[in-house]
Parts: C-alpha cells; sequence; structure tokens
C-alpha cells in the first residue's frame, strides 16, 4: 500500500529564464503534435487521436520489422531479396525493380526510406514474412505491442484502405520507437538525401532535410485523400523533438508547418534533468529485512519539460510504499513520483529499489513483527 507521502520541491534546482509560455502555433494540416523525445512529453497537438490515413508514414512500421529481423539475424543487409510480381507491378512511388534484377536488403532499405519506394516495401515484407498478408499481421501485433491502439494496418506500403488509419500520436510512438531501439540504422537511412538504384536517381521528400541541419529524419506520406504528411526530427545537443503533422495542403506547407511546430517546441520549452539513473532520491524504511534501510531511484534519467523560465514552479510528491517488507529485489518499484506544474500533472514515475535486501534473522523479523503491531 502506497500510504507514507514526501513532498520535494524542485524550486532553487534549476535557473532558467524566459518569457511565459506562448499559445501553440497556429498549425494548418488535420491532426499535429510536437513532443520531446527526452522527456517523453507532448509539448501541443491537436487531433492528436483522431483516425487518419497515414499514407506512406506506414512505412515506419515495414522498417520496424526489418531492423527487427536484421537484428535477429533473420534477413542480412548483404543478402539478395526476391522480386515478386507483385512487388514489381506495385502502383505508386517506387524505387524500380525488376524480377531476375539484382538487389540487396539494404538497397530495398534505402529504396522505401529515400525514395518511399513501395516495391520495395512489399519485397522486404516477403523477404521478412514469406507473404505481405503475414507481414501485415506482424504489423497490427508489432502496433498492439508499441500501445499504438488507434492504428490498423492493412498493407506495408500505405495505399489506401478503409481499414488502413492511424494517428498523429500513434505515429509519434511509432517514430520514437525506431529512434529508440534502432540508433544505428536510424541514423544510417533517414538523413540520406538521396538514392540511386537501376540508374535512376531519387531524392528524398523530406524537405527540411535541406531546409535545417539539426533535422535528421524522419517520413514522408502522400495520397490524394491522406494530404500530406510528415514526422520531423530535430536534434539540438542532447535534447531531441519529434513533430507529427498529418493532412497538409502541399509539400511546402507540411515542410513549412512541421519546422514550425520543432522551432516553437525549442524556443519557448527547456528539457530539466531531475535525477541522473541510479541516483539515489531517498533511503526508505525496510522492516524484517537484514537492512535496516533501501536506496531508492530510478533505472534512467528522469527529464522533463518545462516552459522556460517555470523550473522553479515543479514540485516532486515522491508516494512510497509502506510497510516495506523484506525481502526487497533489486529494481522492484517501492513507490511512485508524481511531478506537478503550476498545480497541474506532468508525468508519473516508477521509484525503484536500488539494492536488494534479504531476509533478517528469526530474532529481527520477531522484533519487527512486535513492533509493527504497535505501529
Amino acid at each position: 500500500m502506497l500510504r507514507t507521502l514526501f513532498a520535494l520541491f524542485l524550486s532553487g534546482l534549476f535557473t532558467l529564464a524566459g518569457a511565459s509560455t506562448p499559445q501553440p502555433p497556429a498549425v494548418v494540416g488535420n491532426a499535429w503534435l510536437v513532443a520531446d523525445m527526452s522527456s517523453g512529453q507532448i509539448l501541443a497537438s491537436e487531433k492528436a487521436d483522431e483516425r487518419f490515413e497515414p499514407a506512406s508514414l506506414t512505412k515506419l512500421m515495414t522498417a520496424y520489422l526489418v531492423f527487427t529481423a536484421l537484428h535477429e539475424k533473420k534477413l542480412s543487409l548483404e543478402q539478395q531479396a526476391r522480386v515478386s510480381e507483385r512487388a514489381w507491378k506495385a502502383p505508386g512511388s517506387r524505387m524500380f525493380i525488376e524480377p531476375g534484377k539484382p538487389v540487396t536488403v539494404e538497397q530495398l532499405i534505402k529504396g522505401m526510406e529515400v525514395q518511399s519506394g513501395n516495391d520495395a516495401c512489399i519485397a522486404l515484407a516477403e523477404a521478412v514474412a514469406g507473404s505481405q498478408d503475414v507481414f501485415v499481421q506482424m504489423m497490427n501485433r508489432e502496433a498492439r505491442r508499441l500501445g499504438m491502439n488507434n492504428t490498423h494496418f492493412m498493407n506495408p506500403t500505405g495505399l489506401p484502405d478503409p481499414q488502413h488509419y492511424s494517428t498523429a500520436h500513434d505515429i509519434y510512438l511509432l517514430a520514437t520507437a525506431i529512434i529508440r531501439d534502432f540508433p544505428a540504422e536510424y541514423a544510417k537511412y533517414y538523413s540520406q538525401k538521396e538514392f540511386t538504384y537501376n540508374n535512376i536517381t531519387q531524392r528524398n521528400r523530406n524537405r527540411l532535410l535541406w531546409l535545417d541541419p539539426s533535422v535528421d529524419g524522419v517520413k514522408t506520406g502522400h495520397t490524394e485523400a491522406a494530404g500530406f504528411c510528415l514526422v520531423a526530427s530535430a536534434k539540438h545537443g542532447p535534447r531531441r523533438l519529434i513533430s507529427v503533422l498529418l493532412g497538409a495542403a502541399s509539400e511546402q506547407m507540411r515542410a513549412e508547418e512541421s519546422l514550425k511546430l520543432l522551432n516553437w517546441g525549442y524556443q519557448f520549452f527547456d528539457s530539466v534533468k531531475l535525477y541522473d539513473k541510479g541516483q539515489t532520491v531517498k533511503s526508505l524504511q525496510v522492516w524484517k529485512g537484514a537492512a535496516s534501510e533501501v536506496k531508492v531511484g530510478f533505472d534512467r534519467a528522469i527529464m522533463v519539460s518545462v516552459p522556460k523560465g517555470d523550473a522553479d514552479k515543479l514540485k516532486a510528491d515522491l508516494l512510497a510504499q509502506q510497510p516495506l517488507v523484506a525481502p526487497v529485489a533489486q529494481g522492484q518499484r517501492v513507490g511512485v513520483l508524481r511531478l506537478t506544474l503550476n498545480g497541474k500533472p506532468v508525468g508519473e514515475y516508477a521509484l525503484l529499489a536500488l539494492e536488494p535486501v534479504g531476509v533478517a534473522g528469526m530474532l529481527g523479523r520477531a522484533w519487527d513483527t512486535l513492533r509493527l503491531w504497535m505501529k
């Protein structure tokens, strides 16, 4: 039972200056959001949980499964891939693969990411799962695992289908998962500006790769029904922001509106580190244990995004489990840290035991049993 509350006021820990937080920018599009990946917080959004056609943003999930297969040694980059007639005849954007013409898995990845080739996606899906239909089942299973609860895929390309949909929030979760789980692949493929295959050179449709040197990905999408879509990510030092824009009116507008979101996030927010990974936040009393206390903290750095100038208004409430009875395992959840800013919830983080505590001897256990009874 969580019943002991420690109020930890963070005033004075951080000195940030700046203007009061403005209203989010006016963004032209069906749905959008901008988030700070370092803290995991969404800074602003509109219709982020409303379902829309994701177009080629679908290819983020295709890539996630391909990268997984590579890490599990089910594929290799040098492996020659078979090009089926279905892949060869894929409608829409293409990298122009042909049956019987050599193409490697890595070339297909570049064709998928840089050229947004639907033919490359189908060939990769068949290489991973044997068929496109089985691959789609894998896509939907992975979406559920990642918490993409308003997403359903019908193909690996993003071609229109009434049952093929996602949301700005779900696409953000997917983009975050790629950057977090496959950082080397993300750095290698998503910032590549052009790719040549079959003597045809095509440029990456993400205009921000040319407009802002801090932007290093991630993916564009477009169909007549979906409009122009873009997931973009920019990195300033250790801090990374991600924007998702669905349904812009033109290629130029999706670039301009996405850049507007990223610039707004960097201009008006700061990411503040509260605790390091493994840092002792507090020592909690342990009953019936070989030690009377256990050090507690977090298994990752705790970051929080705050409007510039508002860091001294953060408040952290540590709600600890009491009575905490041995044995206590290292990594065991023993409480929760709740963060608020100006009285509004910011985030909640599991508080973990940083060390194990074994059971006391018979006499120690008997004495603590008596003390608990008297308490």
